[in-house]
């Protein structure tokens, strides 16, 4: 059996850790659910509303902080994506007020039911989208930086950002025709 190569063991990884995050947001969801609705009778779609947000929230944390955020983040970072994750969950809110509600409403199917169809629809698509978009990292190294400098006396690595953006070559002497 052929040995797993460094980044695919990587990739598995973060799917499970993926997998244990989506399962914390489930389950403290279903959890909020069921508390919301048996001790204290919150009615189905205030509950709902409730319930999922609670798990949103520890979804992001886990997914930000454990799954995606291996590296130190700005503040700016943690705001983007924080944006782009919440954008996310208020459309796939949308999608899973549809699917639970309608199962719910027009099958007759039970909530704590419908949130298992609606988990297995997210789980695979929401981990491309948090990978690819949500959690996106930035290379650290871009085309630019790859390019070959020459090597001058005075200088013998690549050049800074502000001075990789211009090329760097001698100045050439103009000639006056005077």
């Amino acid at each position: 059996m052929k040995k797993l190569n460094q980044k695919t063991k990587k990739e598995f990884k973060r799917i499970a850790e993926y997998m244990v995050s989506g399962g914390a947001q489930f389950w403290s969801g279903y959890l909020a659910f069921a508390i919301f609705d048996l001790i204290f009778r919150i009615p189905f779609w205030p509950n709902r509303v409730l319930s999922y947000g609670i798990g949103v929230i520890v979804n992001f944390y886990l997914q930000r902080f454990w799954v995606f955020g291996k590296q130190k983040l700005s503040k700016k970072q943690i705001h983007t994506s924080a944006e782009k994750y919440y954008t996310l969950m208020f459309t796939n809110f949308l999608l899973d007020l549809a699917i639970v509600g309608g199962l719910y409403e027009l099958a007759g199917v039970s909530p704590y039911i419908g949130q298992f169809v609606s988990a297995g629809f997210f789980t695979v698509y929401n981990y491309f989208l948090f990978k690819f978009w949500v959690f996106r990292s930035k290379k650290r190294e871009t085309k630019q930086h790859k390019k070959h400098y020459p090597v001058h006396a005075t200088h013998v690595h690549a050049p800074s950002k502000r001075r990789a953006s211009r090329e760097i070559r001698p100045k050439r002497k103009q000639k006056n025709d005077q």
